[in-house]
């Protein structure tokens, strides 16, 4: 569920004005970043960051911004173990900030804008440095060090050797950033409003939203990163500060964004203890040690009514593999909270097996027969049709069981709902998009894609009739990539 929505509102289906295209996609598992040589500094006293962030691990240090001359000058603003954001700051040895937010940073399903503007010059104290979340400025829960009157910061190092880093500290590789990160900007030389960088949306006044950027003063150092360029990934779209992109390809660029939220995996939901996520929450696999219950992991969003489509690559495959969808992911028919077996034997879901290509449901592990089996990097199509209360899977872009998604009420090839193991009439009324490893005795490794990124390249590229979403093959007629301008209009 969203973390602190009541002071911090997040961005959900507002019409915007103002739309951001790409996102950068962070795998902190493959040591990626964006560095730096810095020019001279505008001026040593005041700054800006802004970013719109999701993150995707919870729990560890996790690096937005950092800037190192040597040992005793640096300045670095990071995720911290605890979730909170911290800011420091030390030049010649003395700390100038040393700051924590009352926020935490939880919900990896939604959006949060960041800014962080410094002052030094500022008269009083404590409004030298400022932390905007959504729009909402933040208490400061931990002050160590607050910067003096007009003091020279670390983060403003005058000097040509200065490197900055976005998602490490150059000298510390446990820092890496998991997430996503969209419309970048840092501002040298000024402490800018945040009504400069976002706006309450007047239509839905607790919803923030992004400011087009492009015509602020970014100042000697200062950059704009918008992602849209894959071929350069650390352009500058303000001006010459280019970025050095490590270990960032082209299938990192994503268009998942503040705008435009897509759905991935959400640790938090679903039965999945022994489930490792990467790549921006977009893979799960499981390990090898026999368990015989259900491991699962749901999608970040559910959904009750429309027409809904996503497609999951099972990359490695453990004859256990299990797609599909669940109808509740905290409890089960039963009563039992967080049970493995919500998602398979109480009625709670359904899944394509990838063993032998039936549907897995219900609590005496029945099969259905249905389709073909599935072998390693084939991909799984699930096409979920809420109004019509049906599910079609697909194996490489062909419908199994003469499945037509288009059928309406004729449920064409659909799978079985009926009785007890009809997932329209059980859990919470919401449905999720799940993958499960089952009895697992092998690595199971699956990569799903709900339209605003892919872990493997796409080859044709198909969007739905809203043009959202990148999909492997065609979205089948009237159905819709998982995203909130989609929910907005069909969820």
């Amino acid at each position: 569920m969203p973390i602190n929505s009541f002071l911090y509102p997040a961005p959900s289906t507002p019409t915007f004005a103002y739309n951001v295209a790409n996102s950068l996609r962070f795998n902190d598992g493959s040591s990626d970043n964006l560095v730096r040589t810095n020019a001279s500094a505008t001026n040593n006293t005041k700054y800006t960051l802004s970013a719109w962030v999701k993150r995707s691990t919870l729990g560890t240090n996790q690096s937005l911004l950092y800037n190192w001359y040597d040992g005793s000058s640096h300045a670095y603003i990071f995720f911290a173990t605890d979730d909170k954001l911290a800011i420091y700051d030390q030049l010649s040895g003395t700390d100038n900030i040393n700051m924590k937010t009352s926020a935490v940073f939880r919900d990896v399903s939604a959006w949060y804008h960041i800014v962080v503007a410094v002052d030094t010059t500022e008269s009083t104290q404590a409004d030298r440095v400022k932390v905007y979340i959504n729009g909402v400025e933040d208490p400061i829960g931990t002050r160590s060090a607050q910067p003096g009157s007009s003091a020279s910061l670390g983060m403003k190092t005058n000097s040509l050797s200065n490197y900055m880093a976005i998602s490490s500290f150059v000298n510390n590789s446990s820092t890496y950033l998991d997430g996503y990160i969209c419309e970048y900007v840092y501002i040298d030389g000024q402490a800018l409003a945040h009504t400069d960088l976002g706006e309450f949306d007047s239509d839905s006044p607790t919803i923030w939203k992004p400011k087009d950027v492009s015509g602020l003063t970014f100042g000697n150092n200062g950059f704009y990163l918008d992602f849209e360029d894959s071929s350069s990934l650390g352009n500058d779209a303000a001006g010459s500060n280019n970025f050095s992109v490590n270990n960032l390809t082209a299938i990192d660029q994503s268009t998942d964004t503040c705008t435009n939220n897509f759905a991935t995996f959400n640790g938090a939901l679903g039965y999945n203890s022994t489930i490792v996520l990467a790549e921006g929450n977009l893979k799960g696999t499981t390990g090898s040690t026999h368990e015989a219950l259900t491991q699962s992991i749901f999608s970040s969003i559910g959904v009750t009514q429309g027409k809904w489509y996503a497609e999951f690559k099972v990359t490695t495959n453990s004859n256990h593999s299990l797609v599909g969808i669940s109808a509740d992911m905290e409890s089960d028919a039963d009563g039992s909270s967080g049970s493995a077996y919500s998602f398979i034997y109480l009625g709670q879901g359904l899944g394509y097996y990838g063993s032998n290509g039936k549907i897995f449901h219900t609590n005496s592990d029945t099969q259905m027969t249905y389709g073909s089996a599935v072998s390693n990097n084939d991909i799984v199509g699930v096409a979920l049709d809420v109004d019509n209360q049906e599910v079609y899977f697909s194996i490489n872009g062909t419908f199994q069981n003469s499945g037509n998604p288009a059928s309406g009420s004729s449920k064409t090839g659909g799978v079985v709902n009926e009785g007890a193991r009809n997932i329209f009439s059980t859990g919470t009324g919401t449905l999720f998009f799940v993958v499960a490893d089952h009895d697992r005795d092998s690595t199971c490794a699956i990569e799903a894609n709900f339209g605003g990124g892919s872990v493997s390249a796409i080859s044709s590229g198909n969007s739905d009739a809203n043009g959202y979403g990148n999909f492997e093959y065609s979205v089948p007629s009237g159905y819709y990539s998982l995203c909130t301008k989609n929910l907005a209009e069909f969820g």
